[in-house]
């Protein structure tokens, strides 16, 4: 996520606020069983009986990430469920101006609905509100624009719950412990979205007060990054009993480091949700305990979303005629008790 800046190419990755996007939207007006796996190929879909052909434009950022090539895929595979909806997809790009131009493309076409998760959610603000006054509702998808009036529904992860999560759990694990000491591995610090994980983060601790964080490290989000500054965090501190790390590709790095330092005194919780992180929970041979969902099966929702809108649907279960403005997802916790359940959801 041309490449652009770091701080570019990992904000587009978690935006302003995360789920289990399978368990958010069963369906828009749907009466499918709600007892199956959570991925885009078997979630409910919303009311599978064909209606009004729509035409969904979506535009993303470059898949330079494996968050990111899953929102594409889980788009694709969605759309592809429904006889009824046609998707014009844009090749995708970290390039402000490039994905203006790619929008106006679809705004040209005439799409009936966009969805689009820019690479910046503030410079595609206009590119946004000229869809809209062009009659094209938009799903604003986890990045949010700067207005409101640039998107009909914004739908997307919630940063701050992920923190939260990541904290209770770990209080919770280490609540008969005294003087317990937790140590985190964060994103990138000038991004929001990192500040948000690591207040939520904070804020639960304050529930605990036997455990104390000792130490915080930033990296990039790169499994590079990820081994680099776990590094560095295992020489500083020679004893904790928790590690958060905000991101589950850096989580790679991160258990490498661990490895190599010959630790296994503490638990790890990771974040997002990739495959590897659930394959290792599940194999149970290693530090990594647990990890919070931010999960791209969030692109089928807003898929079903846009579809709604195209054919002037609310979402099933609930009693309003029109979808809702805004849907922030829940950032579920997984375990070994509970991995098989979101597994179909992990991410490569």
């Amino acid at each position: 996520m041309a490449r652009t800046p770091a701080t570019s190419r990992r904000a587009l990755l978690f935006g302003t606020a995360a789920v289990s996007a399978g368990a958010l939207l069963t369906a828009c007006t749907s009466n499918e069983p709600k007892n199956q796996e959570p991925t885009a190929d078997n979630v409910p879909a919303a009311d599978d009986k064909p209606g009004k052909a729509v035409t969904i434009g979506f535009a993303g950022p470059q898949a330079d990430h494996g968050w990111l090539n899953a929102i594409n895929d889980n788009a694709k595979r969605r759309a592809e469920k429904y006889s009824d909806v046609t998707l014009e997809i844009t090749e995708g790009s970290n390039d402000t101006a490039q994905q203006i131009g790619q929008i106006q493309t679809l705004i040209n076409k005439k799409v009936d609905v966009l969805v689009i998760l820019p690479a910046d959610g503030k410079a595609l603000t206009q590119v946004g509100l000229q869809a809209m006054r062009a009659g094209i509702p938009v799903v604003n998808l986890d990045r949010v624009f700067a207005s409101p009036q640039a998107y009909r529904c914004w739908i997307g992860g919630d940063n701050y719950g992920m923190g939260l999560n990541a904290g209770h759990y770990i209080g919770e694990q280490l609540k008969g412990k005294q003087n317990a000491k937790v140590v985190e591995l964060a994103g990138l610090d000038n991004l929001e979205l990192t500040q948000q994980r690591t207040k939520g983060f904070d804020d639960a601790l304050k529930n605990y007060p036997n455990i104390k964080k000792v130490a915080r490290q930033a990296a990039d989000f790169t499994v590079e990054s990820g081994q680099a500054k776990m590094a560095q965090l295992l020489q500083a501190q020679s004893k904790f009993d928790a590690l958060w790390n905000h991101d589950d590709d850096q989580g790679v790095g991160a258990l490498r480091a661990i490895d190599q330092a010959g630790r296994d005194d503490f638990l790890m919780v990771g974040g997002a949700g990739a495959k590897s992180a659930m394959d290792a929970i599940k194999a149970g041979n290693s530090v990594l305990k647990a990890t919070v969902l931010y999960p791209p099966t969030m692109a089928a929702s807003a898929i079903d979303l846009a579809r709604a809108l195209g054919q002037g649907k609310g979402v099933g279960g609930l009693s309003e005629f029109e979808i809702p403005s805004s849907l922030t997802l829940y950032s579920a916790v997984v375990t070994k008790d509970n991995v098989d359940q979101y597994l179909p959801t992990g991410f490569i």
